[in-house]
């Protein structure tokens, strides 16, 4: 089933891209929620229509995406978490603390275009990709360290 996204769906696509699903994800979340709309021949005219009048638009979104990338790069995280005496974190750290880390630097960044990669439940260094934009993301390095008693 074809599909156009009306939002930005982390693994599957981005706002007015035109996706192919399995019908009952379409049919049963997507649309209901305000996320997609069927690809209909009609449709793909005025979205076609829609983005050659946003193109500019577009493009200052991208340029601000590409800005707030340059004052993340150089940012490195250090996340402080109660940590068992084998060096195990009781629970994990994700995307959660990851916005919280950020906005204590003054970056509010939506927890749900942070990314990480894998599970996070020992002490170390990992990386976690801010995804700004359909072209725009930033890796972003952070070390777990146990939280001081």
């Amino acid at each position: 089933m074809e599909i156009i996204l009306k939002e930005d769906i982390v693994n599957l696509g981005y706002k007015n891209d035109i996706v192919t699903v399995k019908s009952g994800y379409g049919r049963n979340y997507l649309i209901p929620t305000g996320k997609a709309v069927i690809a209909s021949p009609a449709a793909k005219k005025m979205l076609a229509e829609d983005l050659k009048q946003r193109a500019h638009k577009l493009e200052k979104i991208k340029k601000d995406a590409e800005a707030l990338a340059a004052k993340l790069e150089g940012i490195s995280l250090k996340i402080a978490t109660k940590v068992s005496s084998t060096g195990t974190i009781f629970g994990s750290v994700g995307n959660i603390q990851i916005a919280d880390e950020l906005a204590k630097l003054g970056h509010e960044i939506d927890r749900k275009i942070i990314v990480v990669k894998d599970a996070v439940k020992e002490v170390g260094q990992y990386k976690a990709i801010v995804k700004l934009h359909k072209e725009v993301s930033v890796e972003i390095p952070f070390e777990v360290v146990a939280e001081e008693a």
